[in-house]
């Protein structure tokens, strides 16, 4: 087929297990495409079964980049992500080929239509300070010393997510300003969203939890308590990235003989409900760009759009 003039990439979001990966490989055939992961958990090579990331055989198939490239140990950032993605896309059009940038992670998409904030970097005795005196408190302890300072980003960022209010705390310690002041500049953009092909797959609510449920005991019965224990025997740092997958924490616990199995599955397939749907959330209302399609119209719709 003839990509439209004009036409750099393809840009597939959606929540987790609405098909964006099958619907990439499809369009990866149907366009010599390349597929490049944006997913945040996709990129860690030590949970290839619990972060659905493609098969062997799919990677075999299919070209696809950015996928398990990082170790658990690392704290892998959106500017780390956008650096390789930025080398990546200029490497495929190279080959004469399209990019096909597939996952949830909206603020990787931002990043690559928009760029990165320029914050100044944090001095690493203020770094240890605070993570010193986070160290076994409750979250919300934590999102609320930061509602202290900075208000506007206490109140944008969960009260459950410490790693992220943690971070805008380390900023306001560090340059006397809330975060909210270094997201109003931004730079390093790679791609125009205007010369994109934008599409988020909208499912039917009901359909998508069934389907997360029934991928996570699909997962379970493909060797995920083995990938996590492997994990757990590592002996990370559980404030990493990785340690914090859905589904880890609660296989975590289990193992440890703090909650049943059965618990720990129950908790695993109620945090990737709870995720995509702040995935629509953070969709609708920070990527208007993006156009909603229905999963069985997606791959017509995006051709349509590709090739004019």
């Amino acid at each position: 087929m003839k990509i439209q003039s004009g036409r750099r990439a393809i840009l597939i979001a959606g929540p987790t297990a609405s098909g964006k990966s099958a619907l990439a490989m499809r369009l990866a055939a149907a366009l010599n495409g390349v597929i490049v992961n944006a997913d945040s958990m996709q990129v860690y090579r030590d949970l290839r079964i619990l972060t659905a990331r493609p098969s062997v055989e799919e990677e075999r198939d299919f070209p696809h980049r950015l996928f398990g490239h990082v170790d658990a140990a690392e704290n892998y950032s959106v500017a780390r992500w956008l650096a390789d993605a930025g080398r990546e896309i200029v490497a495929i059009e190279a080959e004469g080929r399209l990019p096909i940038l597939v996952g949830g992670t909206g603020l990787y998409f931002r990043a690559l239509t928009e760029g990165l904030s320029d914050i100044p970097p944090v001095p690493d005795d203020v770094r240890a300070e605070l993570r010193a005196w986070a160290e076994g408190r409750d979250p919300q302890e934590i999102n609320a010393r930061l509602a202290e300072v900075d208000p506007e980003t206490a109140a944008r960022l969960r009260p459950t997510d410490p790693q992220r209010n943690l971070r805008a705390l380390e900023v306001y310690t560090a340059t006397g300003k809330p975060l909210s002041v270094f997201h109003a500049s931004r730079s390093g953009a790679v791609l125009d969203i205007a010369s994109c092909v934008a599409v988020f797959l909208e499912p039917d609510r009901e359909v998508l939890r069934q389907r997360i449920d029934a991928r996570f005991d699909a997962m379970m019965a493909m060797g995920a308590t083995e990938e996590v224990e492997a994990l757990m025997l590592r002996g990370l740092d559980p404030a990493l990235p990785a340690m914090r997958a859905h589904g880890v924490p609660g296989l975590i616990r289990a193992f440890r003989n703090e909650i049943s199995m059965e618990e720990a599955i129950a908790i695993g397939k109620a945090d990737t409900r709870r995720y995509a749907k702040r995935q629509h959330t953070w969709f609708r209302h920070q990527a208007p760009e993006f156009e909603w399609v229905g999963v069985e119209v997606a791959e017509a719709r995006v051709l349509s759009l590709v090739t004019g």
